[in-house]
């Protein structure tokens, strides 16, 4: 596995790898790595000759109140778990050769992007689309994966890749989470245990609102009030939204209909977690 910082190695790699008529996979990740990342890895090798995983903490996704100074950074940890998941190449770039002085160009994120983490966090999928555009430019990405968790940045992902006629096929590998149902997150880490056990209460929420709508219930406003309802009582210290929605366009449904999705961003603790949960999709 080589690990490379500047853009320059990247390019020669990409282009020695396009004189072989290789297709090129791209796993972008921020670090601090889980199993539910390297599940990316796996679910994109089917596809492709060659990986690169790319770990870059990127600050334009992040607003000045949020985490980007205390985010986790484990690159020698990451390394060593990409290098034993067969990654062929990791991407590791400094702020400055991605954003170099004078940069100044951004993407306008799609209408998907504005509902939900829009409205909590409006400059987060400027960011978040700017970063994909460049990184899949770089890599000369065939296929990118990317993970149901984060599942609105997913939709706006597409819909970029999408309206930008990018050649690049997107795979949305499934949510993976742990043996008692907390769906996988860098974000974990920031919880003590009383916390860890606390956010239980998003993915049993999820389920029991689940079971609500597959038994028949349509009414978007009974279904939510108790979504709420429930991770209220459960101790979530704020509840920034959780909803019934359309799986596309992410507008709440009422009356619910099949697909929906149900998506839930509340913090435990000062912890800010997200997870949802895809009802009716063949």
């Amino acid at each position: 596995m080589e690990v490379v910082a500047d853009i320059e190695s990247l390019e020669a790699l990409v282009h020695s790898w396009r004189r072989q008529n290789l297709r090129i996979g791209v796993v972008p990740t921020m670090g601090a790595l889980h199993p539910g990342h390297l599940s990316l890895v796996d679910a994109i090798r089917p596809h492709v000759d060659r990986i690169i995983a790319t770990i870059f903490v990127n600050p334009t996704q992040f607003a000045p109140h949020e985490d980007l100074a205390k985010y986790p950074r484990t690159l020698p940890e990451d390394l060593k778990l990409l290098e034993q998941q067969g990654v062929d190449v990791v991407f590791t770039p400094l702020v400055d050769a991605l954003y170099p002085a004078g940069f100044s160009t951004f993407i306008e994120p799609p209408q998907v992007a504005k509902p939900l983490e829009g409205e909590k966090r409006p400059t987060h999928f400027r960011g978040v689309a700017t970063i994909v555009v460049k990184l899949l430019n770089l890599c000369r990405a065939d296929v990118a994966c990317f993970g149901q968790k984060d599942y609105q940045q997913a939709q706006v992902i597409r819909a970029v890749v999408r309206d930008l006629n990018l050649p690049c096929q997107i795979l949305i590998a499934p949510i993976v989470r742990e043996a008692d149902g907390l769906a996988m997150s860098s974000r974990n880490r920031y919880l003590s245990p009383g916390e860890r056990q606390t956010a239980l209460v998003l993915s049993q929420t999820l389920r029991e609102i689940r079971e609500l709508i597959q038994s028949g219930e349509r009414d978007g406003f009974v279904v939510t009030g108790q979504m709420q309802q429930s991770l209220i009582d459960g101790g979530v210290t704020e509840l920034d939204y959780a909803v019934v929605a359309d799986p596309q366009d992410l507008t709440p449904m009422d009356p619910i209909r099949l697909p929906c999705v149900l998506l839930v961003a509340a913090f435990v603790g000062q912890t800010r977690l997200i997870d949802n949960e895809v009802i009716g999709q063949p």
